[in-house]
């Protein structure tokens, strides 16, 4: 088991490295200057030198791409005297790293990831994505609660009254779901409810899950604004549930061991609810699985759309602005959830099933 483990996070490893490489060349080929979006068009060559030379932008490319490793990495190695180097321990950069040892004037460092800076603001990107990236989470968590409670349940009905007119409408439903684009979804649900239902339904005021009053400074937990965001957010999964839930309820209640346990006596309802749905959970539990990360990174539309202030709305104004610092954060935490989500779910399998330890 130990090495099927380690085995899994090397893969893992191997992933986030060759993600990180092919965000890096992407970004540093796309052409236009980020010293000139810092400061503007009217300003001197020298300033626009300084900036460069600070962003590492006036090195080779190889150069660059190292010291970006360096930067994510939490164990690196810095210069601690030369100021002109490359590789300098800048403490404006990586605050107060830990130094683990050093080696004449190396020092390996245990630091947090550095994602750089954003060209628009100059603040640290791992700042942006720290207040951002929980509300992204919430809204991705509630979509996914709400698919899942209401699509295994509905799986299990239309499992059991199969081909029914409730089988036939939940897979109208369930079609019309996965072919929707959520931007467009979003649009219609905003309308509707934020704007056509506002008296009745009190959701006018869309936005983050925390908001501020009119006239205080100290922000609140308010739920209603989750409402919205989260149902489109979850109707596409919701879909994929529904269809993979009664799929797989149907081929556990053809088999041997439920007309067995029907024979001894057993209940339809505790059959059904204590033997099949069991099994039939193992693929809606992969499902949800990849799911959740798949929301993380998909919410930019819904966000923007209901003003909701997460890490996808900050995506789509830093792709706006040109931001690219703060795209290639972005990008390699949502890269980070995908991953760290597989190797979980593969480990849970491994302790579950001991064959997929021999795959």
């Amino acid at each position: 088991m130990v090495k099927f483990v380690l085995r899994k996070l090397l893969y893992g490893f191997l992933v986030l490295f060759g993600v990180i490489t092919v965000v890096f060349v992407l970004f540093n080929v796309l052409p236009g200057d980020p010293a000139l979006m810092m400061v503007g068009q009217r300003t001197d060559k020298a300033s626009i030198d300084a900036i460069n030379k600070d962003l590492g932008r006036d090195k080779p490319l190889f150069t660059q791409y190292i010291m970006y490793l360096n930067d994510l990495s939490f164990i690196s190695v810095h210069e601690t005297q030369n100021t002109d180097h490359h590789l300098y321990l800048d403490q404006r950069k990586y605050g107060d790293p830990t130094v683990l040892f050093t080696v004449g004037t190396k020092a390996v460092v245990f630091k947090a990831p550095y994602f750089r800076r954003s060209y628009q603001n100059r603040r640290p990107v791992s700042e942006i994505i720290s207040e951002t990236l929980p509300e992204t989470i919430v809204l991705a968590l509630a979509a996914m609660i709400f698919a899942s409670v209401i699509g295994i349940a509905l799986g299990i009905v239309c499992a059991v009254r199969k081909n029914s007119w409730i089988d036939r409408t939940v897979f109208v439903f369930a079609s019309l779901g996965m072919a929707g684009p959520s931007f467009f979804i979003a649009l219609i649900i905003s309308y509707i409810f934020g704007f056509l239902l506002t008296d009745y339904t009190g959701l006018s005021n869309i936005g983050s899950l925390f908001t501020t009053p009119d006239f205080g400074t100290e922000e609140y937990l308010d739920l209603k604004n989750l409402i919205l965001p989260a149902i489109t957010l979850g109707i596409r999964p919701l879909a994929l549930i529904i269809q993979l839930m009664r799929s797989s309820m149907l081929e556990v209640l053809s088999q041997d061991y439920v007309r067995t346990a029907r024979a001894k006596g057993l209940s339809y309802y505790s059959v059904l609810i204590k033997h099949a749905m069991k099994n039939a959970m193992n693929p809606v539990v992969t499902s949800i699985s990849g799911w959740f990360a798949g929301l993380m990174a998909g919410a930019a539309f819904v966000e923007t759309v209901f003003n909701w202030k997460g890490i996808g709305y900050e995506v789509v104004h830093a792709l706006q602005s040109y931001d690219l610092p703060v795209v290639m954060g972005t990008t390699l935490i949502f890269s980070t959830c995908f991953v760290l989500i597989n190797i979980a779910v593969d480990i849970t399998y491994g302790f579950l099933d001991p064959r997929v330890r021999l795959a």
